[in-house]
């Protein structure tokens, strides 16, 4: 359940401001994230090439002009549930539609299957306007083929825009934007004008780490890691960082490590320069390997990593 606007009195400003929330909703791997970051012109969801990178709600929220869009950036719905964190992750996602006024449905630009119809089948029941985002269009070796593709699908669902864009290329994102707004409700501003996201430096720095982890090791550890902060403290102008990564077994932790521990050096110095770029301040950041067998089928182990239960 999302947030509601608050109710204080409205003003004459008021009556002139925008605001709402847009879900960005997808099965995994089509660019949620990095289409997110692109529309907010900073990085606040992580991304790599692997699924399911995305493991919770992220809120993203971008102001000007008077127009508020709160975004609401979730993990990809996938069909096989085969853990607990998996049944969370589809959670977190159908959630994200209820009390929202857009939802944006991103697709890959040519690759349709089974996980997009199972998105689909979340939003039939949806009485907002459904945009379908047809994202990685840069990749189409052929732009005619768009229009076919793009034919076939309107015939699913009465979306009530198809608009093809490339995230990672930047390409028609200003007219997504526009279309966006286009669709905000006149309503007071929830969040102030400054604030880019509803998640603490605690969470995000923790993302950033799982994201190097991904990115660095996603054949080998694709989803078996998590990450805890442990310690996060401010002292005079450094960030001092202490960090927990949980692996399932003993052979998941020697591959995190690597050899002389030159792999966890290496996750460690990326991560902190994303932090460093993120919180405008030097960080100091210790970062340590802990078995944690079977974290990732129960309930109790992941509510205390951070997984909400929507």
């Amino acid at each position: 359940m999302l947030p509601q606007l608050h109710s204080r009195g409205w003003s004459m400003n008021d009556s002139q401001s925008r605001c709402g929330y847009v879900a960005i909703v997808g099965r995994p791997n089509v660019g949620k994230s990095t289409l997110l970051n692109y529309l907010l012109g900073q990085k606040i969801s992580i991304t790599s090439r692997k699924p399911q990178t995305t493991r919770h709600q992220v809120m993203g929220i971008f102001t000007e002009d008077g127009d508020q869009v709160i975004f609401v950036d979730t993990p990809g719905i996938h069909t096989s549930q085969p853990k607990a964190i998996n049944r969370y992750m589809n959670k977190a996602a159908s959630s994200a539609l209820t009390d929202v006024d857009l939802v944006l449905f991103v697709v890959d630009r040519n690759r349709w299957g089974e996980e997009d119809d199972r998105v689909l089948q979340y939003l039939e029941s949806t009485k907002v306007p459904v945009a379908l985002v047809m994202n990685k269009v840069d990749l189409l070796p052929d732009a005619d083929s768009l229009l076919p593709y793009a034919a076939s699908i309107r015939e699913r669902h009465a979306f009530d825009s198809i608009l093809p864009v490339s995230a990672l290329r930047r390409s028609n994102l200003d007219e997504l934007m526009g279309y966006i707004r286009s669709k905000l409700p006149f309503a007071p501003h929830f969040f102030p004008e400054d604030q880019v996201t509803d998640r603490s430096q605690r969470f995000l720095a923790a993302e950033l780490i799982r994201e190097k982890i991904v990115r660095q090791l996603g054949d080998e550890l694709p989803y078996t890691t998590a990450v805890e902060i442990e310690s996060f403290r401010q002292e005079s102008t450094v960030i001092h960082i202490d960090a927990l990564i949980y692996v399932e077994r003993t052979g998941q932790k020697r591959i995190l490590i690597g050899e002389k521990g030159s792999r966890l050096r290496s996750i460690g110095t990326d991560a902190r320069k994303d932090m460093e770029v993120a919180f405008g301040s030097k960080v100091m950041l210790k970062l340590w390997v802990k078995i944690k067998t079977g974290w990732s089928d129960d309930d109790r182990a992941l509510r205390s990593l951070g997984f909400e239960d929507y």
